[in-house]
């Protein structure tokens, strides 16, 4: 999810980026590139719980007796199931995961197209060469939907197949196949959480950045990015909690804040209607809204018989008929027509919960939601929104909450409070436009390869840079891609590389170590 500006200043300044929902994370078993540069990011200090085998399962129909799927660790025995539980579509299950794999193993075409020259880029996107040597771009503006319908007329394994769209947020019809392909791949070698919570990221990388020099400072909202005479980014403006705002100065200045926050709230007007930046604002449009839901149970997880993995509640497997009657109901009946409800224990997922928290679980639910449903309250005060706004809210919430117990009967007795979450909500404590979840849309039409190609970390105002999942990919990890592309080009050096040649260093001194 997008963060309200407000964390991490150094120099160069870099702000907008603290973790406060991370639910899973794939590739980080041992030595994988991603482990390797988390581990240099926090010096080694964080930990992470390996989830339970299977890391999802998928509920369709009745949420008392529904089908459920189970998404298996390792490709052939996630191939395995699938095929288990739909004889007769042997064929079609291994040529979608075949796809899947060949499509997903060239991500690093993304980040190629956007290393090259802009020129040079936009050459191989219009000429089409980029999309004829790239699986990955051959599939990027191509839907969910039209791709896994070509493997099998069988409505409820299109819907297993396309189940992992709610990591995203966009739904099959419009989603790019590319990105759903890498997100299927992402977990197939098992799903990790951060030990002690998702804080914990944040609390061990912050020692990282103070030892290279830097400070960190929180709940210091950044008002505006500061610009010099020669229309150059210089600095930003930071308010503390009843305090005057201050100005801080740096040649460099990066946001994680998202493109629509920087380029529409932060930066000033004679700047934010450059051609170029509404060039690139046309070229995104705003993610969806969601809606969050939290749950404090009494119990440990063995005693709630809690399980580290997440449950993935579908009421039928029409997604698309699913998606229409959510989004073309009015806000008080859009709660009875909730498509899709994501659902995981954060305590049951972290080993050392129960150490700070005896006796206590927690479950999470999530849920898209229309901002439009909500904007009418968005100007006024937190916990002062009115009786027609709680209305609606507790709407949502007793709707979700109502469906989680029918998953997990075990809790009905045992909930201690809820609350829940609004798009309105993620916009104020988030800053999260328009209450999205992950950044900008990735719709087709984000994946687009000259989107792609476009949308890069150096900025049209010199000296400022944008970094974060509305650069790269949405989520942790591609968060992580896009830090990664913006230290690069901010450098001049190819960051990637450098983790590959680090990887190579450290196997071999391992290998020499076993002889």
């Amino acid at each position: 999810m997008q963060q309200k500006p407000r964390y991490y200043f150094w120099s160069p300044i870099s702000f907008g980026t603290t973790v406060a929902g991370i639910h899973y994370i794939g590739q980080l078993n041992d030595r994988s590139p991603s482990r390797i540069m988390i581990d240099q990011l926090t010096d080694g200090q964080l930990q992470w719980s390996l989830m339970d085998d299977p890391y999802d399962v998928l509920v369709i129909g009745k949420t008392s007796n529904g089908r459920r799927y189970n998404m298996r660790v390792g490709t052939q025995e996630y191939t395995d199931e699938l095929k288990k539980a739909f004889p007769g579509e042997e064929r079609a299950i291994e040529g979608f995961m075949k796809l899947v794999t060949k499509v997903a193993g060239n991500i690093q075409h993304m980040a190629v197209l956007k290393f090259l020259p802009l020129p040079i880029a936009r050459f191989l996107c219009k000429t089409g060469l980029v999309s004829l040597f790239s699986p990955f771009f051959r599939y990027s503006s191509r839907n969910v939907t039209e791709v896994v319908s070509e493997f099998t007329k069988n409505k409820e394994l299109q819907a297993v197949l396309s189940y992992i769209f709610g990591t995203y947020g966009v739904f099959p019809d419009k989603a790019s196949f590319s990105l759903h392909s890498v997100l299927i791949d992402h977990y197939l070698r098992g799903a990790w959480y951060p030990t002690g919570g998702a804080s914990e990221i944040t609390y061990h990388i912050v020692p990282t950045i103070v030892k290279a020099g830097g400070a960190v400072l929180s709940r210091a909202t950044v008002e505006r990015i500061l610009v010099n005479e020669d229309k150059r980014a210089c600095g930003v403006s930071v308010r503390g909690k009843g305090m005057d705002p201050v100005n801080i100065f740096a040649p460099i200045i990066i946001s994680d804040a998202g493109i629509y926050n920087t380029y529409e709230k932060l930066l000033p007007p004679e700047l934010k209607s450059l051609p170029d930046i509404q060039s690139q604002l046309r070229m995104v449009k705003h993610g969806k809204g969601g809606f969050s839901l939290f749950i404090g149970i009494k119990g440990t997880k063995e005693e709630l018989n809690l399980p580290a993995k997440n449950y993935i509640y579908l009421p039928d497997s029409d997604l698309k008929k699913l998606e229409k009657t959510f989004y073309d109901a009015s806000a008080d009946e859009a709660p009875n027509h909730i498509p899709m409800l994501y659902i995981s224990s954060p305590s049951a997922k972290d080993p050392t919960h129960e150490e700070r928290c005896p006796g206590k679980s927690t479950l999470t639910a999530l849920t898209f939601a229309n901002y439009e449903w909500f904007e009418e309250w968005k100007n006024k005060k937190v916990q002062k929104r009115g009786q027609d706004y709680e209305s609606v809210k507790s709407g949502f919430a007793e709707a979700m909450l109502e469906t989680t117990i029918q998953i997990f009967p075990q809790i009905r007795d045992q909930i201690d409070c809820y609350t829940s979450g609004s798009p309105i909500t993620n916009d104020h404590y988030l800053g999260a436009s328009r209450g999205e979840f992950y950044g900008v849309d990735h719709d087709t039409a984000r994946m687009n390869p000259e989107v792609v190609a476009t949308m890069r970390p150096k900025t049209p105002i010199k000296g400022l840079y944008l970094t974060g999942q509305d650069i790269f990919l949405c989520g942790f990890a591609g968060a992580l891609g896009g830090a990664m592309m913006c230290a690069s080009e901010i450098l001049g050096r190819n960051i990637f590389f450098d983790l590959i040649n680090l990887r190579r260093q450290i196997l071999k001194k391992e290998a020499k170590k076993a002889d």
